[in-house]
């Protein structure tokens, strides 16, 4: 089957019944996955045949009225990796907690992956990676900025108080689909930066066009499915998925004492109290019951 991710900004006047058109459509076309829907547009993940996919987009371009049609990443998987389908409201389809930010009206210039190569190398430029910090340790691009956020909701804080003494350089923002520096763009253009650019199609997409030997990515990527991180050839990478705090874990971390497999790793270990240890172990040990008897448990990933 095909999973798909896709987004677009887009002013959208009636959300509530958006929502519950869209939900009708993609339950008879037999899609599994999630789509958000805000006053700023539409984002989401679908799987299942590539005609029904088609067929979402196709209602979703009629129905917002778009300039330009919707398509997304296409990627192939043998089974879904969703349980339903989900289409939910919401104030930002990605969550900077700046609802007024509207990329759909003003946001940084798209370059390609060879374009993008030659903007890194000067030695001016603001290289931001708009991604949290535990995506940052997986894999970044050389020279770039980690602004040490934990979600992107605190993205805002830390582009104020660049744009404090450095409005005057080039800058380019960079996150694994485009969704998240598509916004962060139009934040740093409202904040005074004149020269603003963006890695169309993200880092996903980089990785897809460029050839190693080209290539200034450093590292892995993290993803938020079941493959934790990708390497340059987007195959499944080294890294596995703490259970309790959702972080990756490389080798080391896997080595450290301070792992517990279901409990705790070396980055959330001190924030780990009996109460909600008891629960995660009862939580491991009915995984592991579940895989003894060649089932999936509901909490797996």
């Amino acid at each position: 089957m095909k999973v798909v991710s896709f987004y677009r900004f887009i002013q959208i006047d009636s959300p509530d019944i958006i929502r519950g058109r869209a939900q009708v459509l993609c339950e008879k076309e037999g899609l599994l996955g999630t789509i958000l829907i805000a006053e700023e547009g539409v984002n989401g993940t679908l799987a299942g045949s590539s005609e029904s996919v088609r067929n979402v987009f196709n209602w979703l371009n009629d129905t917002l009225a778009v300039a330009e049609p919707i398509d997304g990443r296409w990627t192939e998987a043998e089974e879904a990796p969703f349980r339903r389908m989900r289409v939910k409201v919401k104030k930002e389809i990605v969550t900077l907690g700046r609802p007024d930010v509207r990329p759909d009206k003003l946001t940084g210039t798209h370059v390609d992956a060879k374009e993008w190569n030659a903007l890194i190398a000067d030695p001016n430029t603001l290289i931001i990676d708009t991604r949290n910090q535990y995506e940052y340790e997986v894999g970044t691009f050389e020279k770039a900025i980690d602004p040490k956020t934990d979600s992107f909701r605190e993205f805002p804080d830390y582009a104020e108080r660049l744009a404090a003494d450095n409005t005057d350089r080039p800058v380019a923002m960079f996150c694994t689909g485009g969704i998240r520096c598509e916004k962060a763009t139009a934040l740093m253009l409202e904040l005074g930066f004149d020269d603003v650019y963006q890695l169309n199609g993200g880092i996903l997409k980089y990785l897809e066009d460029v050839d190693d030997a080209d290539s200034r990515w450093e590292g892995e990527c993290f993803v938020f499915d079941t493959r934790v991180a990708v390497d340059r050839d987007r195959a499944e990478g080294g890294y596995v998925q703490c259970h309790a705090c959702r972080r990756p874990l490389s080798t080391q971390d896997l080595n450290s004492p301070d792992y517990r497999e279901g409990i705790a790793c070396p980055k959330c270990v001190t924030t780990l109290d009996d109460e909600r240890a008891e629960r995660l172990e009862e939580r491991r040990k009915q995984i592991q019951l579940a895989r003894e008897r060649g089932e999936r448990h509901s909490g797996a990933k």
